[in-house]
């Protein structure tokens, strides 16, 4: 167990905490965790580089980790209506499908490589500051409607476009493994 694995796994810990700091309106706290949170993946990938301390577990467990967070952070914002429901429903519901592709390929024994996009890179970027954006307005009244607005409409199109650049990747792979595979 390398430290950026136990940073990463520091990270899953305070998924819940953060969850749980939203959900009963402990709102500077939360904002605390998520920075703390957001240090913590910027330092455990530091180390990995820095001295060869990348591993396996490290390259499976870190974006578990980031996903885990988002995910949770958008469900709390949503639920406490501090994000629209439509928007916490398609951010979401990328994941679960990105997820349900890769285990499909796998029960067909066509797996699919997944490297992350540019496209999906931005879309987490974009929501990690929608999120940091939204704890930081809800938590010190700092009025940012409005930068809250674009931030959602570049999140859901970061999403959409993000979705469906997998799909296509998916829906490439497994066609061209069905036709290879029937030729055999």
């Amino acid at each position: 167990m390398s430290i950026p694995n136990l940073i990463t796994l520091g990270r899953v810990i305070l998924v819940p905490v953060v969850f749980w700091l939203l959900l009963t309106g402990e709102l500077q706290a939360a904002s605390l965790a998520f920075v703390v949170a957001g240090i913590s993946d910027a330092v455990d990938g530091f180390l990995a580089k820095r001295f060869c301390w990348e591993t396996e577990l490290g390259a499976y467990l870190d974006p578990i980790a980031d996903k885990l967070l988002i995910v949770c952070i958008f469900i709390a914002l949503g639920v406490t209506h501090r994000l629209p429901s439509w928007l916490v429903i398609l951010v979401v519901s990328r994941d679960v499908l990105i997820v349900i592709a890769v285990v499909l390929s796998w029960l067909l024994d066509h797996p699919t490589p997944m490297k992350p996009l540019a496209v999906s890179k931005m879309n987490t970027v974009v929501q990690i500051v929608l999120a940091g954006t939204v704890l930081a307005d809800e938590a010190f009244a700092l009025n940012l409607k409005g930068p809250v607005q674009i931030l959602i409409l570049l999140t859901a199109a970061t999403t959409v476009a993000s979705l469906s650049a997998y799909l296509r990747i998916w829906l490439r792979h497994m066609t061209f493994s069905e036709s290879t595979s029937s030729k055999t």
